[in-house]
């Protein structure tokens, strides 16, 4: 059974005499559902030729009370895949007596410009896959995403004009919503071709993404004269190589009065001499996330790289360390390093480790067994005696936001060796053992002045606890607010921080050595060992 009706046969007769594939055909009659669509498109073209030659007294209903909507479309979707598995029906174009243009096979669309002949035919879909298989890259599912010319936005336009006003002879209506989308209509012919060819079901969700991008050289300044009409539609973006977006075509045609467009572009639009281009055709899989916790026992390794100038100071940092060696296995292109706060190059990292997180770009390698992420992580282990990595883990996007909540709500300790220029005796600090949830405030300090706005901020030293080394020498532990700067607690920052160790113990302090013991976030999750 075709899906068209005696009440668009005289649309489909302009359209098809017009230069218009079946396929778009079907859309300006609003035919909604998916089977007519993804027929060979001969077989299209010789039934659509078919059905324009057909008397009228042959398409009058015999059912007198037609079944529902939904009951008739099925038994409709039923019909067509019956004639294309069974080929009843098929006529040779060659041997067709048509009203039409007999070589109207041969024919590119002049609304969609090739886009539903061509380029939904199983042999483009088995280039496309065959550029996916030779990617490189593990999927399980994918999303397929297509970008059309913008003028293919214009064409539609003016064809949908013709139209409307050829329906507009016999009383009827038609609104710019009531046409199926040239995209839709595309993803119901190819996706199921796609999930045959490789196997795997089409997925919005998924992280897997194959993007053919179209182009039409011949027609490109179809939307010029939109410029001179709404100029206001068309603004330059940074990241755009031309103003004629798909989106600013729109809303252009949105804008424009319709003798205005009448008077500019053909109704209906030319026929082109060729089919769309493929400008590129390219794979590309979204970010994975690894987690973990790090310690660092060095006290020259920079958490980052550290480059001043363009010049490097230091050979490696725990970011390289570290991600060098998942780039290398998820086969990635570019990673993001961050971590729950930061030790400066001259803190050790102890106790249960910093946690971090690192986003790895368009990895062509993303399935891994639980064994596998122990191998890498022990793998990361042996490379370096600077650093230690546990609880390695994949993790979700959404995920990583725990760690960065407890870059200032949670709390830290620290172990700090400390100097004083007076000698001291035990007595001389026991006092600061019984200080609780101290607050002080803490102007950016120098040293951080160059990346840091400038800027004083309160926090609060949960608690402190001394030990005794020798009379210039002490051992402080405290248990700080997370965002405290430490060094600067104990001597003071000229005055920036107050109240601080050397103030408090009313002796000039500094800082000799500085360890993390504790990073208290709750995140990642602990694994066995």
């Amino acid at each position: 059974m075709f899906p068209l009706t005696e009440e668009n046969k005289r649309v489909a007769q302009l359209l098809l005499n017009t230069g218009t594939c079946p396929r778009c055909i079907f859309r300006f009659c609003g035919v909604d559902f998916h089977a007519p669509y993804k027929l060979p498109y001969k077989e299209l073209l010789n039934e659509l030729q078919k059905f324009l030659e057909t008397e009228k007294d042959e398409l009058i209903l015999e059912v007198m009370n037609p079944p529902p909507k939904k009951i008739r479309l099925q038994e409709l979707e039923d019909s067509i895949d019956n004639l294309s598995q069974n080929g009843e029906g098929r006529i040779s174009v060659s041997h067709v007596g048509s009203t039409a243009s007999k070589n109207s096979n041969l024919n590119v669309c002049n609304v969609c410009l090739g886009i539903l002949q061509e380029f939904c035919e199983k042999d483009f879909i088995k280039k496309v896959c065959q550029k996916v298989e030779a990617s490189g890259f593990e999927f399980t599912s994918l999303v397929f995403s297509v970008s059309f010319p913008p003028q293919l936005s214009v064409r539609e336009h003016a064809a949908w004009l013709l139209v409307k006003q050829e329906m507009g002879k016999q009383s009827l209506s038609l609104g710019r919503d009531d046409i199926v989308q040239l995209k839709e209509a595309y993803k119901w012919i190819t996706h199921p071709l796609f999930s045959e060819e490789l196997g795997v079901p089409i997925d919005g969700k998924s992280l897997f993404e194959v993007s053919v991008v179209f182009a039409h050289p011949e027609t490109v300044e179809d939307c010029h004269f939109l410029a001179a009409i709404c100029p206001d539609c068309f603004k330059p973006a940074k990241n755009k190589q031309s103003v004629f977006t798909r989106m600013a075509v729109m809303k252009a045609l949105n804008k424009i009065k319709e003798e205005d467009f009448l008077k500019q572009f053909p109704c209906p639009p030319n026929s082109p001499k060729a089919v769309c281009a493929v400008l590129e055709i390219e794979c590309a899989h979204g970010a994975v996330f690894v987690a973990g916790r790090y310690n660092k026992y060095s006290r020259n390794l920079p958490q980052t790289p550290w480059i001043i100038d363009g010049e490097r100071k230091l050979e490696s940092s725990v970011e390289e360390l570290i991600s060098d060696h998942l780039l290398a296995v998820f086969k990635a292109e570019s990673f993001n390093f961050s971590s729950s706060g930061r030790e400066d190059v001259d803190v050790r990292t102890l106790g249960n480790g910093r946690p971090f997180a690192i986003e790895l770009v368009n990895p062509h390698r993303v399935h891994f067994t639980s064994q596998e992420i122990k191998e890498l992580q022990q793998k990361i282990n042996n490379s370096s005696n600077k650093i230690q990595v546990r609880d390695l883990q994949l993790v979700t996007r959404e995920a990583i936001g725990h760690m960065k909540e407890g870059e200032e709500e949670k709390t830290k300790t620290y172990s700090a060796l400390i100097w004083t220029n007076k000698a001291i005796q035990k007595k001389d600090i026991e006092f600061l053992n019984d200080i609780k949830d101290l607050k002080i405030d803490q102007k950016t300090p120098l040293r951080v002045l160059h990346r840091r706005p400038l800027a004083v901020r309160a926090r609060v030293i949960h608690f402190m606890e001394t030990q005794y080394v020798d009379e210039h020498h002490f051992r402080l532990h405290l248990k700080t607010q997370a965002g405290t700067y430490i060094k600067e607690f104990v001597h003071g920052d000229f005055g920036r921080t107050k109240p601080n160790i050397g103030s408090l113990m009313n002796v000039t302090a500094d800082i000799l050595e500085l360890d993390v013991e504790s990073v208290d976030v709750d995140w990642p999750p602990a694994l066995d060992d």
